[in-house]
């Protein structure tokens, strides 16, 4: 483990952090669905109320439909702490099973069911690295204070350094009222991962001339003297799936379904924002499609499978995504395979735990903080 250079904290890179988690044995490699169903089910029925599935919008159907609740990250984490269920198995990548193993009870078990399950987004701001970007970028600026701002989509780490520096967390639907926050209590606000978001929320908080971006990856950038003269700094980091929406997607969309309506994820582009009839998270996504009006279109821009499961749950809206399969598709959430879901619940069964997630205790209690402070907002 590495000592942070701008606080106690300890930890090391996530590459690290999860390398006891297993691979699917090869007897569970090519189960066909019935099979597959079956024994989900059997298993399922075993466990009763000892365990809880909850299934990311962004899952594959053959993993929501075994899953006891369905929504965005935050949201699934609440329902855990709530079950009270003692193994929580979260359909999701990493960062989203370490938010639920903060927030839910100590003798409660979070189990990932893939290794492979690591949102990239988060992999862009690895807590170490983000000390030593603090370290630069507060020296450059010794008379500011500097309000460090994490979305959800990171790690636990990187929420723990940032409560541990009075900044906070927040969520996609919340993050300008977590600027807004950031900004009474300091100069300036160190927004990371996601640099889409950053800026649209700059843009909302009509801040749009007061962005600097930190590009932790190319070590002739900007100068941190010039990044810390503005009071928006945005981390360059991104989501591989909601970057890959362009203008021209809408354009074609328009084109091709002059009637349709454009909703688009706060990650996108700002250009694709500025360009669409409604922008939000995907609960509110979600919501868009559910409150349509029986006929209407709509073109989706997030994440395929959340497309397909609203096309199956509102046949009465003719629901588009608004680029190709390949396009909306995330990796991370496709290691989430159903066979694997198996794996983890027959082991239950067999009373073995896999793909354990847990967070320090340091860590947790100041992710706690960031949370909760999230809640204040």
């Amino acid at each position: 483990m590495a000592k942070m250079q701008t606080t106690d904290l300890e930890t090391d890179l996530s590459l690290f952090k999860y390398d006891n988690l297993e691979q699917l044995p090869s007897e569970y490699r090519e189960l066909e669905e019935s099979e597959r169903t079956e024994r989900i089910e059997a298993a399922l029925e075993i466990l009763g109320d000892d365990v809880v599935v909850l299934g990311h919008n962004y899952q594959r159907r053959e993993i929501v439909e075994h899953a006891d609740f369905v929504g965005d990250s935050y949201q699934l984490s609440k329902r855990a702490a709530e079950a009270d269920a003692e193994y929580v198995i979260f359909g999701g990548v990493t960062f989203m099973a370490e938010s639920a193993d903060i927030i839910t009870d100590d003798d409660q078990t979070v189990i990932l069911p893939s290794m492979e399950a690591s949102c990239p987004m988060a992999g862009m701001a690895e807590a170490l690295q983000v000390d030593s970007a603090w370290a630069e970028i507060t020296a450059a600026a010794p008379d500011a204070d500097i309000v460090p701002i994490t979305y959800m989509n990171s790690y636990a780490d990187l929420k723990a350094f940032c409560a541990s520096q009075g900044g906070l967390v927040c969520t996609s639907s919340n993050a300008h009222r977590a600027f807004e926050w950031g900004l009474e209590r300091g100069d300036k606000v160190l927004f990371l991962p996601d640099k889409h978001l950053g800026e649209n929320t700059a843009y909302r908080l009509g801040m749009e001339a007061e962005i600097a971006e930190w590009d932790p990856w190319d070590p002739e950038g900007k100068d941190a003297t010039e990044v810390a003269e503005k009071d928006v700094i945005l981390w360059d980091g991104y989501c591989q799936v909601h970057e890959r929406f362009r203008e021209d997607h809408i354009e074609q969309i328009r084109e091709d379904h002059p009637d349709a309506n454009v909703v688009v994820h706060p990650e996108c582009r700002r250009e694709v924002v500025e360009a669409a009839d409604v922008v939000g998270s995907t609960a509110t996504i979600c919501e868009t499609v559910e409150n349509a009006e029986r006929g209407e279109t709509w073109a989706i821009g997030t994440e395929i499978h959340l497309t397909e499961h609203l096309q199956r749950w509102h046949p009465e809206v003719t629901v588009l995504p608004l680029c190709g399969d390949a396009c909306m598709d995330c990796n991370a959430m496709r290691q989430i395979d159903p066979n694997y879901l198996t794996w983890v619940l027959e082991e239950l069964v067999a009373g073995r735990e896999r793909n354990v997630i847990e967070v320090a205790p340091e860590e947790k209690e100041l992710a706690n903080v960031a949370l909760d402070r999230m809640l204040e907002v």
